[in-house]
């Protein structure tokens, strides 16, 4: 079983950047599916990026629609961590970001119900 927690949320400036960490322990990030996915006030929670896990033999980087462009999933093996780099952020993406891990070895799509394991969330408020 993996634990996450996310950080690196807080308010920015359209336009503007932030880094979103997502730092596991109990078990490697690298063995299982990574995820990010947000969640708007009133809305379902949406997919944003996803990260192969090594287990697979290594794979596609997935992006929502939305972010494609703008926004990049990395993993940092050696702390046990997974990233994600927000840039050109609009006042759409404001959301709480969550970390999702999902225990099977490939990817098996963006919906939030295959993801086992999920951080408590990071809110992201972006200023017009």
């Amino acid at each position: 079983q993996v634990q996450l927690v996310e950080s690196g949320g807080g308010l920015v400036q359209a336009g503007g950047s932030l880094r979103l960490s997502c730092a596991a322990s109990g078990r490697a990030v690298s063995s299982y599916v990574m995820a990010w996915f947000r969640q708007r006030p009133g809305k379902e929670r949406e997919f944003v990026a996803s990260m192969p896990s090594i287990t697979s033999g290594g794979g596609a980087r997935r992006y929502g629609d939305s972010v494609k462009g703008r926004f990049t999933i990395s993993r940092d093996n050696a702390k046990n961590t997974i990233y994600l780099q927000v840039n050109n952020l609009r006042p759409e993406d404001a959301a709480v970001y969550y970390c999702a891990a999902d225990p099977t070895v490939y990817f098996r799509g963006t919906d939030a119900r295959y993801y086992d394991y999920w951080g408590q969330g990071t809110q992201v408020t972006v200023s017009s």
